[in-house]
């Protein structure tokens, strides 16, 4: 690691901690050389699948995107912040679980509903409404049927 203040390249650690729940490092450092001291951070970087749209094109896996969708579907629900981020993570989890180097819309879709039909089940129906282009009320109905079961 080189020292932000001299650039030299021999640093060593101090003192390591694990924070942001354990996935990140937080590493205390000393310069050899000019003896400042500074911290880094260390996370694992995994690669995300890309995503395979319906009409052919591809795009990268965007975390946010999937965050503000479930948010917007969660808008004015009882569910608390911690119980949406671990939905989140398990979902980037299952992706990645694929081992695919791309995934369809449609499986991201359904692992996305999987998670909010069990967080809550007023924002599965909005988020399957919009996702699904629910055309009439009868197919509300045939959803909020297929709840119960």
């Amino acid at each position: 690691m080189h020292c932000p203040f001299c650039t030299t390249q021999e640093t060593k650690v101090i003192d390591s901690r694990l924070v942001a729940g354990g996935h990140q490092i937080r590493r205390r450092r000393e310069c050899s050389a000019c003896h400042e001291r500074f911290t880094t951070f260390e996370i694992a970087e995994l690669v995300m699948p890309r995503i395979v749209k319906r009409d052919g094109k591809r795009e990268p896996f965007d975390e946010e995107k999937l965050r503000s969708g479930m948010l917007r579907a969660l808008e004015k629900r009882p569910v608390n912040t911690e119980n949406i981020e671990k939905s989140v993570n398990a979902i980037k989890s299952a992706l990645r679980a694929t081992g695919e180097r791309e995934v369809s819309s449609e499986m991201a879709g359904n692992l996305i509903m999987a998670a909010l039909k069990e967080l809550d089940k007023v924002a599965y129906i909005r988020f399957a409404s919009v996702y699904r282009s629910f055309e009439d009320i009868k197919e509300f109905g045939e959803e909020i049927a297929r709840l119960g079961d």
